[in-house]
């Protein structure tokens, strides 16, 4: 288990859904790619747990080419509870399964 502590900004994709992410910092997706042992899931993703504020949940970090880092999806019962939204900077604890 790899363990994460980071800064984000958290943003809106524009496209259908409104899915809302936090994309990690180069410098962990870089940590992320140099031990990744096991095989990664559908599309690339991994498994993780993620905590923001009091709030902690199970979902998947996915990479994307043009940050050349990894997405975490923020579920709206999250952003809810944590009162963030678009724009907002916020504190993350990521567990990345190994």
């Amino acid at each position: 288990m790899l363990t994460l502590k980071f800064r984000s900004t958290l943003w809106r994709y524009a496209g259908p859904g409104g899915w809302h992410f936090i994309t990690l910092p180069v410098k962990h997706a870089a940590t992320i790619k140099a031990l990744l042992r096991s095989p990664r899931r559908g599309w690339g993703s991994l498994s993780v747990t993620a905590t923001i504020g009091s709030s902690s949940w199970k979902t998947s970090i996915f990479p994307e080419k043009k940050s050349k880092s990894y997405l975490l999806p923020v579920k709206a019962d999250v952003r809810k509870a944590e009162s963030i939204s678009d724009g907002d900077t916020v504190a993350v604890t990521l567990e990345v399964a190994m």
